[in-house]
């Protein structure tokens, strides 16, 4: 396997190098879409695109079971230098790259028996590209799916890997208090939306569950008021952000959360509404599928370098995989990779070996998973 991955990786490096240079935000991704689809076809490999979105699939081999890779295919939108562009800031140009190299890597090598296909999945940032991938069927006859993902220094060093990352739960609120504005020197008229709005601050941080689940509730955006210091706001807009490490806890937080806002607005006799922005499922990974991956790390990382389920307070829509398909068997591959000096900072850096590595470790996890 390690002769073919280096046999490959001068074509590794160009695909890398391409999308690298040429970042697309969510939903956006046609000519990353064109291109991958362009590399695979000129190696003889079947691809399906949508034709409601972007993003493709393609598969080799054929028959039970099912084994799929997604690799994640948007960029972010930030400042980068002073300028605002797209920017691949939390590696999924390192992603796809892999997942041309597994499937590049088991051309050369052969599936033994079933299928392989791989998941090129658009908008995994707006936290709904897997739910498109869903509904579009691509995962309805799968019974293994695997994903990857670099992992910052604060939580692994390169030349490790996890066989798992639990990611948590996160359910993202914008909310609206609407009232009407009062003249500041007759405060008895309404209602001042400011102090609605502390009121809502407080309660949410008085907000208990169970201590040994990691959870945060928070107001991450209040606005009111204009440039008149002595009109008092009657309508304000506020954000809030709550995540926990298990769904059942971001339930139960966000229904404390609803629940402290109709006190509020009860108190104040405000009209606040609530509408949900976007919401990721903590992860539910599958033991056997871990287990496969486990092994695949020790083989080519060896024992030392194969490190527990990485647990992390961020959010992966690749859950929504699982959360809405339960007879999949899933888990993603924790990469470490020098990610320095983190996820989302526009100027982040790792290591390209990582890419290599993480060609590897997949590659054998398939071949596991088909023989057993």
């Amino acid at each position: 396997m390690k002769q073919i991955v280096e046999t490959i990786q001068p074509d590794i490096h160009n695909v890398f190098d391409h999308l690298h240079t040429n970042p697309e935000v969510s939903w956006k991704e046609e000519n990353t879409t064109t291109y991958i689809k362009q590399v695979l076809e000129e190696k003889g490999v079947k691809v399906t695109t949508f034709p409601d979105s972007t993003g493709l699939i393609a598969e080799i081999g054929s028959g039970k079971p099912v084994v799929a890779v997604r690799a994640d295919m948007d960029a972010l939108w930030q400042e980068v230098g002073g300028v605002f562009q797209a920017n691949h800031s939390c590696g999924h140009d390192a992603h796809m790259s892999m997942a041309v190299g597994v499937l590049l890597t088991l051309l050369m090598k052969g599936v033994p028996k079933g299928s392989v296909r791989f998941i090129f999945q658009p908008a995994e940032e707006t936290g709904n590209g897997a739910l498109r991938m869903v509904e579009n069927g691509v995962v309805d006859d799968v019974d293994y799916l695997y994903g990857v993902h670099l992992r910052p220094v604060q939580e692994m060093e390169g030349g490790q890997a996890s066989p798992a990352i639990i990611h948590g739960a996160g359910l993202f609120m914008e909310g609206k208090i609407a009232g009407e504005d009062t003249h500041g020197a007759r405060p008895h008229l309404g209602v001042n939306a400011i102090e609605a709005g502390s009121a809502i601050v407080e309660l949410v941080k008085g907000i208990y569950l169970d201590p040994m689940i990691p959870y945060s509730a928070k107001v991450t955006k209040f606005q009111a008021g204009g440039n008149n210091p002595n009109i008092i706001p009657g309508s304000a807009v506020f954000s809030l952000d709550l995540r926990a490490q298990s769904n059942e806890a971001l339930q139960q937080l966000r229904e404390q959360v609803e629940g402290k806002i109709e006190a509020v607005e009860k108190a104040y006799n405000l009209p606040i509404t609530l509408r949900v922005m976007d919401y990721v499922p903590a992860a539910e990974t599958d033991s056997q599928a871990q287990g496969y991956m486990g092994e695949a790390i020790k083989e080519v990382l060896g024992d030392e370098h194969t490190m527990a389920p990485l647990v992390t307070s961020g959010g992966d829509d690749f859950h929504f995989y699982t959360i809405n398909r339960p007879h999949l068997k899933a888990t993603m591959l924790g990469l470490g990779a020098n990610l320095k000096p983190g996820l989302h900072h526009p100027q982040m850096t790792f290591d390209r070996k990582a890419i290599f590595s993480g060609i590897e470790i997949l590659a054998h996890t398939i071949l596991k998973t088909l023989d057993q």
